[in-house]
């Protein structure tokens, strides 16, 4: 049976997270976040699925994220603190679906970089070099965990820049397609063109939809910065879907750039779709815009495996996964086994799935976290929470979970074969961590307590 776990006041005695992040800065956080590298990689793949209208199912991707933003904008201005969709499924079902939850967003993460890892070997990198895209993936992931156990402590600005630059260049297709058509060049018919020889137009929308959110993705991560947010049940709402409207207006007009510019055929052959608008439209050189689009996968990689491996990290110290992953260099306080651990197993998945597949995968993995957060809503409206909070109208979860489930029967078999692995590994892990608790409550109760504290003044927490 499903329960609410009372609300819990933060330690006294633990000094409380800084609320700096005014509404502004919340929404260039989420939108870096989302504006990442997905869409440079992906364009071609979703062309293939629904055909030469690209821009219908990145709309219909931006509608049904939104419908689970409203979920996790409701959760994170009733519950302001970190921890995300772990936090607030412990909170409706228990530890147990609080683990799976977490351990689902960490398969995401890995998911994640694997799939960059492999969009940074393909055509985009061929404008400099020409490699197998296996060796490179394999040495970019090495040099990615060098980089990460080394410590970023300039992360925040370097990825300003960042967002900065992989911004500027899906601008720069807006732009390149907007001349190429005004030129006469480009063929606005292929717009309306939805569906494929293999399925139809309704079929086609669904499975390139499936595809098109994995560029949404990353905004479920801000809601670990709402403690931090000044005035969260104000900012949050609006930064959020503020930042998911201004993304979504920017990768439509993408697709519908490169879908005009580019034979739908060339577009979905190409590991690098948005270089062929370039080429296509002449006055940017290809080179200028395949470092461009470099710099925003590898941004997308190392910001994502910072993330894993702290994930893995944390979830080594409270007990939830072995304390070997725990385990930090003793100079650069990072940790440097979580970081090893995460990169091998993004390195054996970029050696064995395509882009596609490992891009589904991870829609895969988040639609499970997706579906509790959205039913956890649901359950927690009755805990009333304080006054003021952002209150989704209770449409808006249920078609939210609705959405995770028609997603989910979309997704190929193989696909379904890697996520069933990792939710059965999550289930098992899950099962002996409920096992450990019960055999030693006392210890769990330190660690939940721990857990809910603010480190120690005489600790420092691995350098990120």
């Amino acid at each position: 049976m499903a329960r609410v776990a009372k609300p819990h006041s933060a330690d006294p005695e633990g000094p409380a997270l800084e609320r700096a992040l005014t509404t502004p800065l919340l929404y260039f956080f989420i939108l870096g976040d989302v504006l990442g590298a997905g869409v440079y990689v992906l364009v071609g793949q979703v062309a293939a699925d629904a055909g030469g209208a690209v821009w219908a199912p990145l709309a219909v991707a931006l509608l049904l994220a939104l419908l689970t933003a409203a979920s996790y904008a409701e959760l994170a201005t009733k519950y302001p603190r970190a921890g995300g969709a772990a936090h607030y499924t412990t909170r409706a079902f228990g530890p147990f679906a609080g683990f799976v939850a977490g351990f689902c967003m960490l398969a995401a993460g890995i998911v994640s970089v694997a799939a960059l890892a492999r969009g940074f070997g393909g055509d985009y990198l061929s404008a400099f070099v020409t490699l197998p895209v296996g060796l490179v993936a394999v040495l970019f992931l090495a040099l990615l965990a060098l980089v990460n156990a080394r410590g970023v402590k300039e992360s925040t600005r370097a990825n300003v820049v960042a967002t900065v630059i992989e911004v500027g260049g899906l601008l720069v297709i807006v732009v390149l397609g907007g001349w190429l058509l005004l030129r006469g060049d480009g063929d606005l018919g292929r717009l309306g063109r939805l569906g494929t020889p293999e399925q139809g137009a309704a079929a086609a929308l669904l499975s390139g939809s499936v595809l098109a959110y994995y560029s949404f993705v990353g905004f479920e991560t801000s809601v670990n910065v709402a403690e931090e947010t000044r005035n969260p049940r104000r900012s949050y709402p609006r930064a959020l879907f503020g930042a998911l409207a201004t993304a979504g207006a920017v990768y439509v007009l993408v697709g519908l750039a490169a879908s005009a510019a580019v034979p739908t055929a060339r577009l979905a052959g190409s590991s690098g779709p948005l270089l062929e608008v370039v080429k296509e439209a002449g006055g940017v050189p290809p080179r200028l815009f395949s470092a461009i689009a470099l710099v925003a996968v590898a941004n997308g990689a190392l910001l994502t495996g910072i993330m894993s491996s702290r994930l893995a990290y944390g979830m080594a110290r409270d007990g939830l996964l072995p304390g070997v992953l725990a385990r930090v260099l003793p100079g650069r306080r990072t940790p440097w086994a979580a970081i090893a651990v995460t990169t091998a197993l993004s390195m054996l998945l970029a050696l064995t799935g395509s882009v596609a597949t490992l891009a589904s995968t991870l829609v895969l993995l988040l639609l499970v976290v997706f579906l509790l957060v959205n039913v956890a809503v649901l359950v927690l409206r009755r805990d009333p929470g304080d006054a003021g909070h952002f209150r989704a109208p209770t449409a808006l979860p249920v078609l939210g979970a609705a959405s995770c489930v028609l997603l989910a029967t979309q997704v190929e078999a193989e696909v379904w074969l890697r996520g069933l692995l990792v939710l059965a590994t999550g289930a098992v892990l899950a099962a002996l961590v409920a096992v450990r608790r019960a055999r030693h409550p006392a210890r769990a109760a330190g660690a939940e307590e721990a857990a809910g504290a603010t480190e120690p003044a005489g600790e420092r927490p691995p350098s990120v």
